[in-house]
């Protein structure tokens, strides 16, 4: 299915029950870490096993060569969720690294402009403020509407011919909030910039359309909401972006030295990885979640993201405004779109989710606002639910 770009049909509903039975960790633990690694299910877990002990008894490459077809699989399955084109997605290491691909391969230069918005994940704007630093590039914050969110009205004022890329963060790390992304992706579209956008906490938990929202790179990882292994991230690039974006550097299986002093890039989305499927480089070690990825990202397709979707609205408590969310936690933001993602305010630090059997993060919230600045903020305990 060399041109796969069909959706992810909806269901009409999941049954609750047999995922979890599914699910051996559900036996052990209250899970409410799912936003940062996510319990996996018994086929994510056996791929990762069987293929390790395969890799065993056969050897490195060649175990990475008979699972090539399991590869394949992987990259049918992501264009399944994402409305994409097996040809315009590279299996990377992780979420992280598959931003900096795109990031960091963007022709900015000193005048330059970069939209982000207040939510933006601390990383991508350490990013930008390197090359700010670097190249001369300047750095705008999108403000924010009344529901927190960014603003596309904002933007839109913001925008001039110096404006060359719009990097945002679907869903924040901290908050719940969910960031209009369509309608970015059609005010980048009408001012012919980059669209970039960091969907790490939004793929596998809603319905998306890379077409439909209209960004030139995609950035997700499959240890969340897709409940894939560590160690696993994905690349999304349109068309224009393979046409005009060269990858900030490239190997021997990202381009094809053509001549003396010449050479060739790949014409997919795969020269955006170093290293190849065979075991190239640090690839290697990463083939076995690569192949587990596709059991999770199938897994996904399967039931639908709408379906997903429908039922973590209808979760009780999960609501826009603020309400309890038991007992000596409280949910802090009024929202107006919000994912499982929920940050609960605490008034003691080490707090009594914090004890065995109950997976949470507690966080600074600051560590992840620009408006912050590096501030720390209050103590927040995250149920990535």
């Amino acid at each position: 299915m060399s041109a796969m770009s069909a959706r992810a049909p909806a269901a009409p509903g999941i049954d609750v029950s047999a995922v979890r039975a599914d699910t051996p960790g559900c036996k052990e633990v209250l899970h409410f870490n799912n936003a940062g690694a996510a319990l996996p299910p018994r086929a994510v877990t056996d791929a990762v096993l069987q293929y390790t002990a395969r890799e065993a008894l056969v050897g490195g490459y060649e175990a990475a060569e008979a699972a090539v077809g399991e590869m394949q699989a992987t990259y049918d399955a992501l264009a399944l969720l994402l409305g994409a084109q097996r040809h315009q997605l590279a299996l990377i290491e992780n979420a992280t690294r598959a931003w900096d691909m795109a990031f960091y391969g963007m022709p900015l230069a000193r005048g330059d402009r970069i939209l982000t918005c207040r939510s933006e994940y601390a990383s991508n704007y350490l990013a930008y403020l390197q090359v700010s630093r670097r190249r001369g590039v300047r750095i705008d914050v999108i403000p924010d509407n009344e529901y927190g969110e960014l603003d596309p009205e904002a933007a839109a004022r913001l925008m001039d011919r110096d404006v060359k890329l719009i990097a945002i963060t679907h869903v924040p790390t901290n908050g719940g909030l969910v960031n209009p992304a369509e309608a970015i992706g059609r005010l980048a579209r009408a001012a012919g910039c980059y669209y970039l956008l960091d969907a790490c906490q939004s793929v596998g938990q809603m319905p998306l359309d890379v077409g439909a929202i209209g960004c030139d790179f995609l950035s997700s990882t499959g240890r969340k909401f897709l409940r894939g292994p560590r160690g696993t991230g994905f690349l999304y690039a349109s068309e224009r972006a393979l046409a005009e974006i060269e990858p900030p550097f490239i190997d021997g299986h990202a381009a094809t030295w053509t001549a003396a002093d010449t050479f060739e890039l790949r014409g997919d989305g795969r020269r955006s990885r170093p290293g190849c499927d065979l075991a190239a480089r640090a690839g290697a070690r990463r083939t076995p979640a690569r192949a587990a990825l596709a059991a999770s990202g199938c897994r996904a397709a399967r039931p639908g993201t709408h379906a997903l979707r429908d039922r973590e609205l209808r979760v009780p408590g999960h609501r826009s405004g603020s309400g309890q969310s038991g007992a000596g936690t409280r949910a802090h933001q009024r929202l107006r779109h919000r994912c499982r993602v929920d940050p609960h305010r605490h008034g003691q630090p080490r707090h009594s989710l914090a004890r065995p059997g109950i997976g949470a993060l507690l966080q600074h919230r600051g560590g992840g606002r620009c408006a912050g600045r590096g501030r720390r903020g209050p103590q927040f305990c995250e149920l990535h639910l």
